[in-house]
C-alpha cells in the first residue's frame, strides 16, 4: 500500500469516526428531547410540581424535589470545589512550589480525575457510617465537591500555566507581591478558569454514582441540609426501570431537563470564556 492510499484510508477512517460519534450524539440527544418534550407538552408543570404521596408508583405530581435537590447539592459543592481548585492551581505554579512538588501533586490529581465517581460516594458513605449519621443533602454536597475538585484544579492549572509570562514579569517589575501577581495571573487565565468551573458544575449535576450512597433517595421536598434528598440522575435511574408507563415518562422528562441544562452550561462556558478573554493580554476588547 503506497503512502497516498494510506493517507486516503486514514482520512476516510477519521471522517467515518467523526460521523459515527456525531450520529450517536444526535440520536441520544434527539430521542431524549423528543420523548421528554412530549411529556412537557402534555404536562408543562411536571418540573415545578411537588411529588405526590405515591409518586414512584403512579407518577402523581412532578419532580420538583429532584430539581431542587440537584441545585441544593451541586451549587454549594461547586462553590467550595472552585475555591479549593483555584487555590491549589495557584500553589502549583512556580512562584509557590518547586517543580518536583508540582509534579507529585499533579500525579495525585490525575489519579483522582481517573477515579470512578462511585468510589467518592463509597468514601463519603464510610465517613457517614463512622460518625453515625444518615445520608443527607450535606453529605451529597461533600461527595460532589470532592468529585469536582480534581476536574476544576486541572482546568485552572492548565489555564494559569498558559497565561503569558509577561503578566508576571510586568507585575513583579512594578513591585507587586506574590499574592498580587497571582491575582493578575488569574485574571489573565479567567477564560480557562471559568470554563473549568462550568464544566465541573456540568459533571456534578449529571453524576449519579457520587450521590447514590450519600444523599439518599427521597420523594419529599428537601427540608434541610441534614435531610435526605434526591437528584435528577438518581430520579432517572429509579424511574426508568418502573413498570408504570407514567413513571417512565417522567424519567424522559427529567432526562430532557438534564440534557438541556448540560448543553446550556457548555454553551455558557464558551460565551463566558469569550467574554472574559478581554482580560487576557492580546484578548479581544468590547
Amino acid at each position: 500500500m503506497d503512502r497516498y492510499t494510506e493517507q486516503r484510508l486514514f482520512g476516510f477512517l477519521a471522517r467515518a469516526s467523526a460521523a459515527l460519534i456525531l450520529g450517536v450524539l444526535v440520536m441520544v440527544v434527539g430521542v431524549t428531547l423528543w420523548r421528554g418534550g412530549r411529556v412537557f407538552v402534555t404536562d408543562p408543570a411536571v418540573m415545578v410540581t411537588a411529588p405526590g404521596s405515591r409518586y414512584m408508583l403512579d407518577g402523581g405530581g412532578g419532580f420538583l424535589h429532584a430539581v431542587l435537590g440537584s441545585i441544593f447539592i451541586v451549587v454549594p459543592a461547586t462553590v467550595v470545589a472552585s475555591i479549593l481548585a483555584i487555590s491549589t492551581a495557584m500553589f502549583l505554579q512556580s512562584d509557590y512550589s518547586s517543580e518536583r512538588t508540582s509534579d507529585v501533586i499533579n500525579m495525585f490529581l490525575n489519579v483522582l480525575w481517573g477515579t470512578p465517581p462511585i468510589v467518592y460516594g463509597v468514601f463519603v458513605l464510610t465517613i457517614i457510617i463512622a460518625v453515625g449519621a444518615q445520608t443527607s443533602l450535606i453529605f451529597g454536597t461533600i461527595a460532589i465537591a470532592i468529585f469536582q475538585y480534581p476536574i476544576m484544579t486541572r482546568y485552572a492549572d492548565e489555564a494559569l500555566r498558559a497565561a503569558p509570562d509577561a503578566v508576571k514579569e510586568a507585575s513583579y517589575g512594578l513591585g507587586a507581591t506574590r499574592f498580587e501577581t497571582a491575582r493578575m495571573t488569574v485574571r489573565a487565565a479567567l477564560p480557562g478558569v471559568i470554563a473549568g468551573i462550568i464544566m465541573g458544575f456540568a459533571r456534578g449535576i449529571g453524576d449519579a454514582a457520587t450521590v447514590l450512597f450519600t444523599a439518599g433517595r427521597s420523594t419529599q421536598m428537601p427540608g434541610g441540609p441534614f435531610d435526605p434528598a434526591t437528584t435528577l440522575p438518581i430520579l432517572i435511574f429509579e424511574q426508568a426501570a418502573s413498570f408504570n408507563a407514567e413513571v417512565r415518562s417522567h424519567a424522559y422528562a427529567a432526562s430532557f431537563v438534564l440534557i438541556v441544562a448540560v448543553l446550556a452550561l457548555i454553551l455558557a462556558s464558551k460565551l463566558l470564556a469569550g467574554r472574559f478573554a478581554r482580560f487576557a493580554p492580546g484578548g479581544r476588547h468590547s
